[in-house]
């Protein structure tokens, strides 16, 4: 349930994106409009990212995910009452707030999951609801000629109506998510904080400020705006920059950008998978290695990307490219959950709005006056440097042995689990034995 909330938020977020091509010639805008509406669309959600994090530490994440979808569907269906770039701004900036599901994403499955594993079910959660940046590139295109096609819709009126279905959607889905998961394995944060086994809402507040006290958190909050940044803003620009600068149609441009969402499928789950296995032979500073070597083979490979001119070699460096930005991010994600576990909503919120921090400060570059393939090239540049941010990620010799034993004493109990069904399952055996005996 909480892939498949991330996938629609997702969807629902960069849904607009590959349909911009129509909305650019129907409000006639600018390329430095264009722009605004990119920055705009990443903008609102550092705030909320800091915020969902605090209330997921308050609230839990069960509810807190289900407020963010309902409210969120408001938006996402109301930008079909644009009629100008104002209102088009307004709607894109409000739609921004939903990608703060993220945060609740990774908050809820660190909860849920044990430490040998949490790298993996942290980027699996999150991968597979990336995948909705690559899918909406795919299938948005072709919900709006359905409308234009097959119910005879204008395109003003088509790419409307294809928001008003995704709308309902994530609607729909916050409400699913209400009564179909809780917040803890052991239950609810209301009932976890009655029988005391959780701290009181006052005291959430204090541990959110002292994780910001943490510049581990900061470097983290770098280091996600170099990949995940650079995820978003490639949602938003790939089927545009197709588009103009290889000259191909609005619906082949849309399946090219969704070769990068596309990735997510398993790219950031192969991420957290090393990550956890970087781990089991080096401890937490091996989270920290692995961190950096694809951190830096994204930057190296959005360099290569940034010097393609023809087609048939700029798709296969752009999926290059995206393996080594999802595997990051989930090799990022796999360290979260060791930085503060007091305050881990404050931490996944802060790392998460880095990621939109980095997406916005990209925005701006192509906003300017540089073509969009040098753009690429001085954010790799970027990306390269921040991947020696990592050397910066330290572990106390005490956390590296308590993360150890927690880590040995997880994998033991999957032991101890398989060793009880292979005894069951010898058991009936056995016993079908004697049965075909006896008979």
């Amino acid at each position: 349930m909480t892939w498949f909330a991330f996938f629609s938020a997702f969807f629902a977020w960069f849904g607009i994106a590959p349909l911009m091509v129509i909305i650019r010639e129907e409000m006639h805008l600018t390329k430095e409009q264009v722009g605004w509406t990119i920055i705009a669309s990443v903008a609102a959600t550092v705030f909320a990212r800091f915020f969902v994090g605090w209330l997921c530490d308050r609230i839990g994440p069960r509810l807190a995910y289900t407020y963010l979808l309902i409210f969120g569907a408001i938006p996402v269906a109301g930008i079909g009452l644009a009629d100008n770039f104002e209102t088009f701004l307004v709607f894109r900036l409000l739609i921004g707030v939903i990608g703060a599901s993220f945060v609740i994403t990774q908050y809820h499955t660190s909860v849920m999951f044990a430490p040998n594993v949490v790298g993996q079910a942290n980027a699996t959660s999150a991968g597979w609801g990336n995948l909705g940046g690559g899918v909406t590139q795919l299938v948005m295109p072709l919900m709006f000629s359905a409308f234009v096609i097959g119910f005879g819709f204008t395109d003003a009126e088509a790419w409307r109506a294809s928001m008003v279905v995704v709308g309902t959607v994530i609607f729909f889905t916050g409400i699913a998510y209400f009564f179909i998961t809780q917040d803890a394995p052991d239950g609810n944060y209301k009932e976890l904080r009655e029988k005391g086994l959780l701290p009181h809402k006052k005291e959430v507040t204090g541990a959110y400020f002292n994780a910001m006290k943490d510049y581990r958190v900061w470097v983290l909050f770098v280091i996600y705006g170099a990949c995940f940044g650079i995820e978003l803003t490639v949602n938003n620009v790939a089927a545009l920059y197709f588009f103009d600068y290889f000259e191909v149609d609005m619906v082949t441009a849309g399946m090219i950008a969704a070769c990068f969402g596309l990735m997510n499928i398993f790219a950031r789950t192969l991420g957290g998978i090393f990550a956890d296995n970087c781990a089991s032979l080096w401890g937490l500073k091996g989270r920290s290695y692995w961190l950096f070597i694809v951190l830096l083979g994204e930057g190296l490979a959005l360099m290569l990307f940034s010097q393609m001119s023809v087609l048939f070699l700029a798709i296969p460096t752009l999926i290059i490219f995206s393996l080594f930005t999802q595997m990051s991010e989930g090799a990022t994600y796999s360290v979260v959950p060791f930085i503060n576990k007091k305050a881990l909503g404050a931490v996944s919120g802060i790392v998460g709005a880095g990621g939109n921090a980095g997406a916005v400060a990209a925005g701006f570059l192509f906003k300017g006056a540089m073509d969009w393939n040098e753009v690429f090239f001085v954010i790799g540049i970027v990306v390269v440097i921040a991947s020696f941010f990592t050397f910066f990620l330290r572990f106390s010799p005490e956390q590296e042995l308590e993360e150890r034993v927690a880590f040995e004493k997880a994998n033991m109990n999957v032991l101890q689990t398989k060793a009880d069904h292979a005894n069951d399952a010898l058991k009936r055996s056995l016993k079908i034995i004697a049965d075909a005996e006896k008979s």
